[in-house]
């Protein structure tokens, strides 16, 4: 079976930093490209980054770039999204996600996402 679990969320300061990982298994990690969507409450679905199989092409929405960095270790089968500066509207479930196609903007529509997981809270105090 494949699953797609993510670890690493919690409550933080505004300012404060996390570190998400997500681990995949139950597939052929290096073929496929990886991401992080987040939604928060009453909220749609967005996507925040990706990075291809090769971890050479990255994307990163424009409310994160500067202060998250997506990376991966084809080696662990995991993916990492380090957050610094981290503010309120950040708040969300944040969802790993394993796909396929390009990673650009247009690659969180969800007819190129094969797996999901759960997701991992990230909350973000004022």
């Amino acid at each position: 079976q494949v699953q797609v679990v993510e670890s690493g969320g919690g409550l933080v300061q505004a300012g404060g930093s996390l570190r998400l990982s997500c681990t995949a298994s139950g597939l052929n990690f290096d073929v496929y490209q990886m991401g992080w969507f987040r939604q928060a409450p009453g909220k749609e679905r967005e996507g925040v980054s990706c990075i291809s199989w090769s971890g050479q092409i990255t994307y990163y929405a424009d409310s994160v770039k500067g202060r998250f960095t997506i990376s991966r270790d084809n080696v662990k089968d995991t993916l990492y999204l380090q957050m610094n500066g981290l503010k309120p509207e950040d708040t969300a479930m944040f969802i790993c996600t394993v796909g396929i196609g390009l990673c650009s903007a247009s690659w969180f529509d969800v007819s190129f996402q094969r797996y999901w997981g759960r997701g991992t809270q990230v909350t973000v105090s004022s």
